[in-house]
């Protein structure tokens, strides 16, 4: 071994003794936990409110344990193996599932980068570890809880769980891309990938205001990331019984829902970070209290801002019906990723004439003229478009339609209609036939004496 390669520096992942490391590590998976039990119970105390029902008074005081009371019956319920599961994989998934959405929190700054606290007369970060690529970290760790997913579907032995395996292999796909797009956009302004250097430069102003549409396409595609309502096609109970976890029961099943949750609590971590701030303390207070952002503070305001986003996924939950799968794609395929990919090259343009030191009057004038270019290419091509439909050319009809296909009912695809159905017509423009002529009295009393015979 090269001795360069032995005395590597090791500074970027910190220069913590153990025993604080370890300390910290336990502090995540109990933040995460604590989280999780909390989230649960105001969700359902949320929705509970916007749909004026009673939710969870039971458990403790108001109700407040419900999630722990949950979580000791799922354990205490017996624990099934599907017979024809592959049964290695089968217990494989849920463990799968869940270790990935605890380590993403590894690299979320819960305060300053400087040595601000004290743990046992030890000067020290609030932050687990640090790394030049950290949000390719999370990226990574996001996207390998997929193959718990895929795998719990198809070890399942069953349909319905694998249809919602793939189901949830290609949501996390389409809508991982238009993430990706995100996060660079977050890279090319801050110059770094970095988590406590994305926060540090957001010192003057939030990235939610500077890149308000990368915060709106991360909130859309987090929503989608962890299969939560509108968007929950894997789970869909209504069309595939449950989706992936259908075959699964007990802990095994609570590990999934676990997952869920820790996946709801580390998105939100990451738009907290990227967007609003990280653990700085919202405008007003920061610029009247100096001390707002020192000690342990930054925790305080970094917690609120979870909550609050935690309430986002809630109140779109109880908000929103579920869409239809190809709805899902559609929004995937041909809005967020379009979007996302024009917004990046608009916000590099912008990135690249700052750097040759142009005035922000030059560059609202290049943007300006670049977004008024693709407005006027867009509608001389909608007008040519517009232009063939009237010049007589005949346009293709939707495609038939038989809501009966292979005997079993089956909704229509986009441009498709049903077939009318056929309907008795109104007494009124029923013509009588009859023997002899028409005889209104008579046909109507027989009508009603066999309506009443009926």
């Amino acid at each position: 071994m090269s001795p360069y390669l032995a005395a590597e520096d090791l500074s970027m992942f910190g220069r913590d003794p153990w025993w604080l490391v370890v300390i910290k590590a336990v502090f995540c998976f109990a933040f995460l936990m604590v989280t999780v039990l909390i989230s649960i119970v105001m969700e359902r105390k949320v929705v509970a409110w916007m749909q004026l029902r009673v939710g969870p008074n039971r458990h403790g005081p108001w109700g407040m344990l419900q999630s722990l009371a949950d979580g000791i019956k799922l354990m205490l319920k017996e624990d099934l193996v599907v017979k024809r599961a592959d049964k290695a994989v089968y217990i494989l998934a849920p463990i799968v599932a869940a270790i990935p959405a605890f380590m993403a929190i590894a690299v979320i700054p819960f305060g300053p980068a400087d040595n601000e606290i004290s743990i046992f007369g030890h000067r020290t970060t609030m932050q687990l570890t640090d790394l030049p690529i950290a949000m390719l970290y999370i990226l990574a760790v996001a996207s390998v809880g997929i193959y718990g997913i895929v795998l719990a579907g198809w070890s399942s032995g069953s349909t319905y769980p694998l249809l919602g395996g793939l189901r949830s292999c290609a949501q996390m796909i389409s809508y991982e891309i238009a993430m990706g797009a995100a996060f660079a956009s977050v890279f090319l302004y801050s110059g770094s990938m970095s988590t406590s250097t994305i926060v540090a430069q957001q010192q003057n102003r939030w990235y939610i205001l500077l890149l308000p549409v990368s915060f709106i396409l991360y909130v859309v595609t987090m929503i989608g990331e962890t299969n939560r309502a509108p968007f929950d096609m894997p789970e869909s109970e209504g069309d595939l019984v449950g989706g992936f976890n259908t075959e699964y029961s007990s802990i095994k099943f609570a590990m999934f829902m676990l997952a869920e949750y820790v996946n709801m609590v580390t998105v939100s971590a990451v738009s907290t970070t990227l967007f609003l701030g990280g653990w700085r303390a919202p405008w007003p207070i920061s610029t009247v209290w100096a001390g707002a952002n020192h000690g342990w503070w930054p925790m305080l305001w970094f917690v609120a801002k979870v909550v609050v986003l935690l309430f986002v996924f809630v109140w779109v939950r109880g908000t929103l019906p579920r869409v239809r799968y190809d709805q899902l794609m559609k929004l995937g395929w041909k809005v967020l990723i379009p979007v996302s990919v024009v917004w990046l090259m608009l916000v590099a343009t912008v990135r690249t004439l700052r750097n040759e030191n142009y005035g922000f009057a030059d560059i609202a004038l290049y943007v300006g003229g670049g977004v008024l270019a693709l407005l006027l290419l867009s509608f001389v091509v909608d007008i040519f478009r517009d232009k063939g439909k009237e010049d007589g050319r005949p346009v293709a009809e939707p495609a038939g339609f038989d809501p009966m296909a292979g005997g079993f009912p089956v909704p229509p695809l986009p441009g498709q209609e049903l077939p009318p159905v056929p309907r008795r017509s109104p007494r009124r423009e029923r013509e009588l036939i009859v023997s002899g002529g028409t005889d209104t009295v008579s046909d109507g009393s027989s009508d009603g004496k066999e309506a009443s015979d009926g």
